[in-house]
C-alpha cells in the first residue's frame, strides 16, 4: 500500500489518534491505518525539523529510557527525538548501576519511574520482559527491544524508509538476511511488511539461524509468498529490499557456534553488482563484518544516511502521538 508523501494526516485520518496514552509492545498491536498515520506524522516531524529545528509541543514532558541492554543508536534517537519536542529526558543506559543491582524488581522499576516520567522506553535483554513491565507502570511504555523478542519502532522507521523508495509495497521482494532467529529487528519488520502488503519474502540464513515458527506463519497468513534459503548470492538479484543482519554474539551460549556463524553472509562490492540497480540495502546497526565498507559508499546503500534520520522523525512521531491528542 502507497505511502502518500504528504506532510500531515488527511483531515479524516486525524480525527482519532490510535496511539494516545497507550503503550507500544508488540508489532501485532500495529495495524496498517495506524502505521501510515504515524508515517504521515514522521513526515509532518521532518518538514518541521528542515525548517524550524524544534519544537515545544511536548514541554514539560519527561521520558524516562531505561535500558537494561547497552546501546547507543536507539537510545540516542529517543532521547534526541524527545529533545526536538521540547521534552525532556531521564537517561539509564546501563541499569546494573542503579537499583536494579539491589536486587529490586522490574515491577518495582515500573511504579518508581512512572512517578517521574510520562513515558518510558525500555529495552531489556529478555524476551517479553518489556511486557511484563508494562503492566506496572501506569504510564505509557514504548519496547526498544526485548531481547530476541521484538523490536517495534525499527520495525515502523524501517517501513517508513521502504515506502519512501518504492511506488507500492505490493510490488517489492524482500530479503531478510544474517541473523533471522535471535534477531529481534527483522521479527517485528517481516510483521509490518506484510501488513503493509509486501507479497515477497526471501528469509536467507544458515539453517541453526532460520526465522522462527511464529513470525512465518504472520507472514504466510497475510498472504505473501515466503521462500526460505542459505544461498544469498543466488537470490540476491531478486531482491528490492536487501536486509542485512548481524550474527548476535549475546544470544549465544556456544562461543564456536557463534565464530562459525559470524560471518555467514558478507555483503561486497562484488555481489552487489548482482543485485537490482533499483535495490536499496539496509541494516539496522550495528555492524559487525557483515557488510565490507567499500559498500557504504555505494548509493543503494541507505543504512547510514536515510534509515537513521528517518528512526528519529518516526520516534518523535510515535512519542508525540502517545502524549498528545
Amino acid at each position: 500500500m502507497e505511502i502518500k508523501k504528504r506532510a500531515f494526516p488527511r483531515k479524516e485520518d486525524s480525527m482519532t489518534n490510535p496511539f494516545f496514552g497507550k503503550s507500544v509492545i508488540t508489532i501485532d498491536s500495529v495495524s496498517p491505518e495506524d502505521a501510515r498515520k504515524v508515517f504521515a506524522q514522521a513526515d509532518a516531524m521532518k518538514r518541521m525539523r528542515e525548517t524550524e529545528g524544534a519544537t515545544n509541543v511536548l514541554l514539560g514532558k519527561v521520558m524516562a529510557a531505561l535500558f537494561y541492554e547497552p546501546s547507543s543508536r536507539t537510545l540516542t534517537s529517543f532521547i534526541t527525538s524527545m529533545q526536538r519536542l521540547g521534552g525532556g529526558f531521564v537517561p539509564l543506559n546501563n541499569m546494573a548501576v542503579t537499583s536494579v543491582a539491589k536486587g529490586e524488581t522490574i515491577h518495582d522499576t515500573a511504579r518508581v519511574f512512572s512517578s517521574y516520567a510520562d513515558i518510558i522506553v525500555m529495552r531489556h535483554p529478555e524476551k517479553g520482559a518489556v511486557g511484563e513491565f508494562a503492566k506496572f507502570a501506569s504510564v505509557p511504555v514504548v519496547n526498544a527491544g526485548d531481547g530476541s523478542g521484538e523490536h517495534p519502532t525499527q520495525a515502523l522507521l524501517d517501513s517508513y524508509t521502504i515506502g519512501k523508495h518504492f511506488k507500492s509495497f505490493e510490488g517489492i521482494t524482500v530479503g531478510m538476511v544474517g541473523d533471522l532467529l535471535y534477531g529481534r529487528t527483522v521479527h517485528s519488520l517481516s510483521k509490518m511488511l506484510a501488513k503493509l502488503g509486501v507479497k515477497k519474502f526471501v528469509f536467507i540464513s544458515p539453517s541453526e539461524l532460520r526465522m522462527p515458527k511464529d513470525v512465518c506463519e504472520a507472514v504466510q497468513k497475510s498472504g505473501a509468498d515466503m521462500r526460505e534459503t542459505e544461498n544469498l548470492t543466488e537470490v540476491i538479484s531478486s531482491l528490492d529490499v536487501i536486509y542485512m543482519t548481524r550474527v548476535q554474539k549475546e544470544r549465544f551460549s556456544d562461543h564456536e557456534k557463534y565464530e562459525r556463524l559470524k560471518l555467514a553472509y558478507i555483503l561486497t562490492p562484488a555481489l552487489m553488482d548482482k543485485a537490482k540497480k533499483t535495490s536499496i540495502v539496509m541494516h539496522p546497526l550495528p555492524r559487525v563484518g557483515e557488510i565490507t565498507p567499500d559498500v557504504d559508499t555505494d548509493k543503494r546503500a541507505i543504512y547510514f544516511t536515510e534509515e537513521m534520520r528517518n528512526g528519529m522523525y518516526v520516534r518523535m512521531a510515535l512519542i508525540k502521538m502517545i502524549l498528545t491528542k
